[in-house]
């Protein structure tokens, strides 16, 4: 697939798979951990392009999803020395 992802196209699982290289069982983990954002529709997840986009191009993100994902991590770190 050589085609470029494109932020307003709706995606499917298993187009992911193939833009992101990655197997079905890691886009199930990214998906059920948050890290993409997906809509279902008909029993099915539906991706938009831009949250591809923003998953191998922290660039894009925005100043809150940074804020966010620091606040996390620094929370994850507190939990751990619990």
């Amino acid at each position: 697939m050589a085609e470029e992802i494109k932020p307003n196209n709706v995606y499917t699982t298993e187009e992911a798979q193939e833009y992101l290289k990655v197997s079905n069982s890691t886009i199930k983990r990214l998906l059920k951990n948050g890290i993409i954002k997906a809509n279902k529709v008909g029993g099915r997840y539906k991706i938009l392009g831009y949250e591809l986009l923003r998953l191998v191009s922290p660039e894009r993100e925005t100043p809150l999803e940074k804020a966010y994902y620091k606040i996390k991590g620094k929370t994850k770190e507190i939990i751990k020395r619990w």
